[in-house]
């Protein structure tokens, strides 16, 4: 298999979100793009105009030096055993609403605690946190040592205590918080009075990613209960990122259309409409570039957002 086949292969969404993070923090870290223009403050939310698009940079920059594979291995490794091989997953919208809370959470705690700015880490994190559950007192080696799964956690984040110190251990810690805040809300402690899910799945998440009524896992095929008639689950409108919604590929002077034309005009449009903020952010950091094109008071802004403890790149 070539490195596309076997890339294409890995499950969809967490081959996507290390890709993403590993590609970002590369080009960061190698001063591509300045780190000050993608990191999160709070001031940068709060002045005029707002530069929201840092809520979703600081999440996919990982930590520095060997953080950078550390980080994407963990983020690639946990969020792949949660989407394929989790029973608490049951679909990928599923998965995808996990991550989506885990980003919400740790977003407000550094913004209103810890005080961080990159994210990459206490969100692979909190994937290993979850990813104990299904593991619970399994043996695994941390290093040299060997421990129960349900350590390892705390284990890396005594790691990240003697190698980065306080701050970057706090601020990583925030993954952990996240992950025991989502077992809580959907009722993994019942002893705590929280006996059924109160964060369940919304239906956009569904209607993005649809709904699979089988799924292959480790440890055999999944039947997934439809609630209906059908046997083969509902098809997403949104970004299906197993990149097969538009039906198997036909030969020329083949037979039979796709058993999802409906389906095709909408993925087209939002595909159009990716590549065309995909071309905006393009033109956004071509205009940094070339800074003679920025105005002033973007220069300051944009200087402006650093929080305390944070070492920029050299």
């Amino acid at each position: 298999m070539s490195p596309l086949d076997v890339f294409f292969s890995a499950p969809p969404i967490s081959r996507t979100l290390a890709a993403v993070a590993f590609t970002i923090s590369l080009l960061t870290y190698t001063n591509v793009i300045p780190f000050h223009f993608l990191n999160l403050t709070l001031q940068s939310l709060i002045q005029l105009p707002p530069e929201l698009w840092r809520i979703l940079t600081s999440l996919l920059i990982t930590s520095p030096m060997l953080g950078i594979l550390f980080d994407t291995y963990f983020l690639y490794v946990f969020g792949a055993k949660l989407e394929t091989a989790s029973p608490r997953f049951a679909q990928r919208a599923d998965f995808f609403y996990y991550i989506c809370f885990e980003c919400l959470v740790i977003l407000l705690l550094n913004l209103l605690i810890a005080g961080g700015s990159i994210f990459a880490s206490p969100i692979s994190l909190s994937f290993i946190c979850t990813s104990t559950r299904d593991s619970w007192d399994q043996p695994i080696t941390f290093f040299v040592i060997k421990l129960p799964s349900q350590y390892l956690p705390y284990a890396i984040l005594l790691l990240t205590l003697i190698i980065a110190g306080p701050q970057a251990a706090m601020v990583q810690a925030t993954g952990l918080i996240a992950a025991h805040l989502y077992d809580l809300l959907t009722g993994l402690y019942p002893s705590l009075g929280i006996k059924s899910n109160l964060i369940p799945t919304p239906a956009w998440a569904k209607k993005i990613f649809g709904t699979q009524a089988m799924m292959q896992r480790p440890y055999g095929t999944v039947f997934m209960p439809t609630g209906g008639a059908s046997t083969t689950g509902s098809a997403a409108w949104g970004l299906d990122l197993s990149w097969r919604r538009f039906g198997e590929g036909r030969r020329l002077g083949g037979e039979g259309e796709s058993s999802l034309p409906s389906q095709r005009p909408r993925g087209l449009v939002l595909a159009a409409m990716v590549m065309a903020a995909f071309m905006v952010i393009c033109a956004f950091l071509g205009l940094w570039f070339f800074w003679d094109g920025v105005p002033d008071g973007w220069r300051s802004a944009i200087g402006a957002g650093r929080s305390p403890g944070t070492t920029l790149p050299n």
